[in-house]
Parts: C-alpha cells; structure tokens; sequence
C-alpha cells in the first residue's frame, strides 16, 4: 500500500515520476486489475492515480490527500490538448448550495488541485494508455471570480425555482447535470413552490472549454 505523500512536494514529484507510463503498468504495480474497456469501469483511471499516489481521502466526504487539502483530477485527452469529456468536480446540494462560494464545497474542492492528463482516445486499450506530465493547480482571481458567479447563479436558481432550475444548459464553466449510476437514484430537493420532492441526483462539472483553458495555461499552448 502507499503511503499518503508528506506534503504537496512530495505528491508533485510522485505524479511526475508517473509520467508516460501505461496505467496498466501504474495499475500492475498497485495490484489493480485492467478492464478490457471502461463501460463498466468508468472512474478507473482516476482510482489506479488515486492507489498509486496514496490518495487518503477514500469515500468521505473530504479532498482525495485530505491532509494536504488537495483534490486529484484525471484529465482523459483525445489527442495532445483536446479534453475528452466534462471533468467532475462533486455532488451537489439540492436543498441548498451553502452561504458563500469559498464555504461551498465544490469551491473547496477546486481551491487546490492536482491535474494528471491521460489518454482518452477509445481506440487506445485502457491498459495502453499514457500518463501526461501532472501539474498542482490553484484558481486566479480572474477564474475565481467567473467560477463564483456561475455558483452564485446557481444558488439563485435553485432558490426561485427549485431543482428544476438547474439545468446542464446554465453556468460558463461550471455545469450542473445528472450524476447517478442508474436511473432509480435519488436525492432530496424543492420545487419552485418550497415543497420537498425528490430527483435525480446532480454534480458539478468543469466545461471542457475551462479545461482546454487550463491545458493552455499550464503548457503555453
């Protein structure tokens, strides 16, 4: 098993040391097994990062290093810069989406990240895919700001309207859409009239055009 990192050093140079390795291999020397296609495996780029780094967080309701207050993100990639899909973020809310966007959970959640790009072309075996060059990443005042204000006109919808109020079409890089593993999930929430229903679950996800940004910013291209 390994160990939780010492610190955010130690964490960056155990990322890098990963990088162009297979995750088959990366999963081989933790002990994981490698599905033959991610169908029914979705998440398990994410979970051989998370054994091989020494995540700590496990499934509590903290960051993925939980002494360091930092969050882990795979970022799949068709081709070089392209990001393949909407990066999850966290669970949200549906009766309420707190007082402040740094109190909030998915603002904590993006206070310190861990970004480690991978191959997301499905043509390429999960097995053969390669790790990217990771990078510790920590929101400008300028991202802060438009990532508050989606979370803000969030929090505004869900009050007037209710969960229906939230939908996949809202936000500028943040998105709130489904997230369950079936249909028959369910959470709490209020209609527009404050009664108590329940729905779908929903998450936060990053746009790929704010991913596309960051994959800019971190490699100047």
């Amino acid at each position: 098993m390994v160990t939780a990192p010492r610190d955010e050093e130690e964490l960056h140079h155990r990322a890098t040391a990963l990088a162009g390795s297979t995750l088959g291999a990366v999963a081989g020397r933790c002990g994981l097994a490698v599905p033959t296609d991610l169908r029914r495996s979705k998440g398990w780029a994410g979970r051989v990062m998370e054994t091989a780094l020494g995540a700590d967080g496990g499934s509590r309701a903290v960051h993925d290093f939980a002494h360091l207050g930092v969050e882990l993100k795979t970022l799949p990639l068709q081709g070089p810069t392209e990001p393949r899909e909407t990066t999850y973020v966290c669970t949200a809310d549906l009766t309420s989406l707190g007082e402040s966007w740094e109190a909030s959970w998915v603002g904590r959640k993006l206070a310190r990240v861990l970004w480690v790009p991978v191959e997301g072309d499905p043509a390429i075996p999960p097995g053969e895919r390669r790790v990217g060059t990771p990078w510790l990443w920590s929101p400008t005042a300028e991202q802060t700001a438009t990532l508050r204000s989606d979370w803000e006109a969030f929090r505004e919808r869900l009050t007037l309207e209710g969960a229906a109020g939230l939908t996949a079409h809202a936000g500028t890089w943040l998105q709130v859409r489904p997230k369950a593993a079936h249909g028959r999930a369910r959470t709490a929430a209020f209609d527009a009239e404050g009664r108590r229903i329940t729905v779908n679950p929903r998450g936060f996800y990053l746009r790929t055009a704010f991913t596309r940004a960051l994959l800019a910013e971190a490699f100047g291209e």
